[in-house]
């Protein structure tokens, strides 16, 4: 009896082929769509006119894996503070670029603050926050000129929470008109999708770069942004910015952003992404960076840094050992990335086992570079250390966790040295 069996297939889609924009400060370009890797971003919390306060968490968001930061610029007394942000942040050695966030007065105050408008490196403009009636067009292209004159690139986006009235009503006039009209949902669909294309395509008309421009659509409901950014990458090219625009706090917000995300970016749709987590009291704005970071490297599409691979513990793992061991390992290789990414090239590759019982630890430790396989319930401390797939010792007592970081330590510096590698 032949075999009807065929290798399968693995891997996210091939990418969608979509325009290259630059995002720039100084020597750092950070490339967006036209192949590149899909790149995190983040916003900050701050007020912005608090420019040592914005700069130290853009800092944080920085050192955490932000390859670009957004603010917010509302007011005068925030687009005053852009340059004194900038300066700051070059002062601490932070060249990641800054993005302005625009609502309502974005043309003034692009028009009134020129050291703010050359600061940045991008503007973010929302079309439904623009104007009304006559005088959307002519603030619109205000902000598009200033844009031209500084050669900023700028993401039209556009969020259904502040959808231009006058364009839906339109689109809904058009799908009255129909002898099979659409439900009320896919006409807000469509009028997302035609708010960003068209409000692009205005933008080149007055003479912007079509390689200038980034578009996002962003809603809250995971299947919602799914559909319409399907629609949006069949009908144009530009790079798109993926997100809820409010996924939520904690493990909701981080599930709906990696459900709706991960669909899509399997399907090679989307070029830059940022996770809108709301922060718990108290809680640290780099958690969306982290997430995000998480999201493209489990999927396979990026590495930022070491991936620790432990159980999820049974019965057999009555004791936390293993439990502390496998966090204390993890926050110890995020936090050395800032530094190791320059001095040991290919370290985020590194794959670190940390498991509990017998069962699957020694399976799992020889998988990984670096493995230890703690025994389980009721047994001694005793925990054998694989290394690329051999066991090279038995670690005891009280200290395997301070002797287990050691080791991993030894091993990034023998293994990923700049030397080594040569």
């Amino acid at each position: 009896m032949s075999s009807s069996f065929s290798p399968i297939a693995s891997g996210p889609l091939a990418r969608r082929q979509s325009r290259r924009a630059v995002i720039s400060y100084g020597a750092r370009q950070v490339v967006v769509g036209g192949g590149a890797p899909v790149m995190v971003q983040s916003m900050t919390n701050t007020d912005t006119a608090d420019a040592i306060g914005t700069a130290i968490q853009i800092k944080d968001l920085a050192r955490a894996g932000s390859e670009v930061v957004r603010i917010t610029v509302n007011t005068p007394e925030a687009a005053a503070a852009v340059p004194a942000i900038r300066e700051q942040l070059d002062r601490m050695g932070v060249d990641v670029p800054l993005v302005g966030d625009f609502h309502y007065n974005g043309h003034t105050l692009l028009n009134d603050y020129p050291d703010c408008a050359q600061a940045l490196s991008k503007y973010r403009i929302n079309p439904g926050n623009v104007g009304k009636g006559a005088k959307r067009d002519t603030q619109f292209a205000q902000m598009i000129e200033v844009a031209c004159r500084y050669d900023k690139p700028v993401r039209i986006g556009v969020n259904w929470g502040s959808l231009d009235q006058a364009l839906l009503a339109r689109i809904m006039d058009e799908n009255a008109r129909r002898k099979e009209p659409w439900p009320a949902q896919a006409v807000m669909y469509e009028a997302l999708v035609t708010s960003a294309i068209e409000n692009a395509q205005r933008a080149e008309e007055l003479g912007m770069a079509g390689d200038k421009i980034i578009l996002s659509c962003k809603v809250s409901g995971v299947q919602d942004l799914i559909a319409v950014y399907r629609e949006l990458a069949r009908r144009c090219d530009y790079p798109l910015h993926l997100g809820l625009t409010e996924a939520g706090m904690g493990s909701k917000g981080i599930v709906a952003s990696t459900a709706a995300l991960s669909v899509l970016l399997q399907e090679g749709i989307g070029d830059t992404i940022r996770i809108s987590l709301t922060p718990e009291p108290g809680g640290d704005r780099t958690r969306e960076v982290i997430v995000g970071q998480e999201i493209l490297q489990t999927m396979g599409l990026r590495k930022f840094t070491p991936m620790v691979i432990a159980c999820p513990g049974c019965g057999r793992t009555t004791s936390t050992v293993f439990q502390d061991l496998a966090d204390k390992i993890q926050t110890y290789l995020r936090d050395q990335m800032p530094v190791w990414k320059g001095v040991y090239p290919g370290v985020e590759s590194m794959n670190v086992a940390v498991m509990g019982c017998i069962v699957n630890g020694p399976g799992e430790s020889k998988h990984a570079n670096i493995g230890i396989s703690l025994p389980g319930t009721g047994e001694s401390p005793a925990a054998p250390v694989f290394i690329d797939g051999e066991k090279r010792m038995t670690l005891r007592g009280d200290r395997i966790a301070e002797e287990f970081q050691s080791i991993v330590l030894e091993y990034v510096q023998s293994h990923y040295s700049k030397q080594s590698a040569a």
